[in-house]
């Protein structure tokens, strides 16, 4: 496709947070444009584990989970594309006393909020996910809603539909810089310029090098995580839910055959290297010794390392730049963008068009930053 000479609005990043965005703003008859460095969803989405939740601690992201999980639910009728959700429910295993007691108060604003999420006991713990060992657990965290699915989809769906309401999708199209005078003029990309007044910053990890270009601070840090995969388990008891050690951020889920597994690593340090290493697992070996000692007999296939795309509290940066116009931006989600990306699409396009969104985000300006506004998320992984 060649590039066109102007657009109405000019959304960086194809991830699903930018096609989401794009597609919601071509539905509402927008003029959009997306640019892409490289191929659709190749820089932290189709890198994500895939997971789907409403089991968050502040209350903007149980409403933008739970808004997205309605999306995923309908996702073969709007926009249109298979996406392989699974609910199997995402399950928290609890070991430490203070996190019980957050947990307790997370699920109980949960409710408040629609989401059927609940307290659980060890031993219903075990017999959700009989993988487990329960030595040291006190309790458990469970939402029968939550699962997981395919984020490549995701992204095939949401550019396909943009396309088709008109929107141009630019592969391998890198953005070179803004021109700014009065407000925002043009971007200039790889491939050619592009008229336009509007931009839109959905690059994920490499968010503050696109609002540096028009002056706005955008503080994301990239980290690697990485994800491994086991070999075929026939014996495997299903479903498997999303189950997560939360003291260790140890996880796993069903995939194919098999299981998907992922944890943390606190000796990572931020940067955007993406190559695969040993590093970390023997830490991780420590935890599956601990929780699921019967994974160590599992053999191990394949995996990958993606960024995250990481805010100083944990949360995401959404809103609309003042010092600037026009300049939005929904990033920093600091590894829960995956799951609120059919939100976020909505937000963004009532914020251009001067709509009220169905949640005020205004807490999640970046601007909360620079003084005491933090606004940490304790569910994170």
């Amino acid at each position: 496709m060649e590039v066109p000479a102007s657009a109405g609005v000019v959304v960086v990043g194809g991830g699903v947070m930018g096609t989401s965005i794009a597609f919601h703003l071509a539905e509402a008859g927008v003029d959009v444009v997306l640019v892409e460095r490289g191929e659709l969803g190749s820089g932290s989405t189709c890198k994500a584990a895939g997971g789907v939740r409403a089991q968050f601690s502040d209350e903007v992201n149980i409403r933008l989970g739970a808004r997205s999980l309605e999306a995923f639910g309908r996702f073969g009728r709007r926009p249109g594309q298979e996406i392989d959700l699974h609910r199997v429910g995402y399950l928290f295993l609890l070991s430490a006393a203070e996190d019980v007691a957050a947990f307790e108060r997370s699920v109980a604003l949960q409710n408040e909020l629609g989401v059927p999420s609940r307290m659980i006991s060890v031993a219903e713990a075990k017999r959700l996910s009989p993988l487990i060992e329960t030595d040291g657990l006190l309790a458990a965290a469970f939402s029968p809603d939550d699962g997981h699915c395919t984020p490549e989809s995701v992204v095939l769906g949401y550019a396909t539909g943009a396309r088709r309401h008109g929107a141009r999708v630019l592969t391998h199209c890198e953005l070179l810089d803004v021109e700014v005078g009065d407000g925002i003029k043009a971007v200039r990309t790889s491939r050619g310029r592009i008229e336009t007044s509007t931009v839109v910053c959905a690059a994920g990890a490499w968010s503050s090098a696109v609002g540096a270009m028009v002056g706005v601070d955008l503080p994301v840090t990239p980290l690697r995580r990485q994800i491994v995969f086991t070999e075929p388990m026939p014996d495997l008891p299903r479903p498997v839910p999303m189950t997560i050690d939360f003291a260790t951020t140890f996880y796993f889920h069903g995939e194919g055959r098999g299981l998907m597994i992922g944890m943390s690593d606190p000796d990572e340090r931020p940067g955007f290297r993406l190559e695969r290493d040993d590093a970390w697992l023997p830490r991780l070996g420590e935890a599956m010794a601990t929780r699921a000692p019967g994974l160590l007999e599992v053999g191990l296939t394949t995996g990958w390392a993606g960024l995250y795309e990481v805010t100083p509290d944990h949360n995401a940066l959404i809103g609309e730049a003042p010092g600037v116009s026009r300049f939005l931006y929904a990033t920093g989600f600091s590894g829960h963008g995956f799951l609120q990306g059919p939100a976020v699409g909505e937000i963004v396009r009532d914020l251009y068009l001067g709509r009220e969104p169905f949640v005020d985000v205004s807490p999640l300006d970046a601007r909360r930053l620079e003084g005491d506004r933090l606004r940490p998320e304790h569910n994170h992984v």
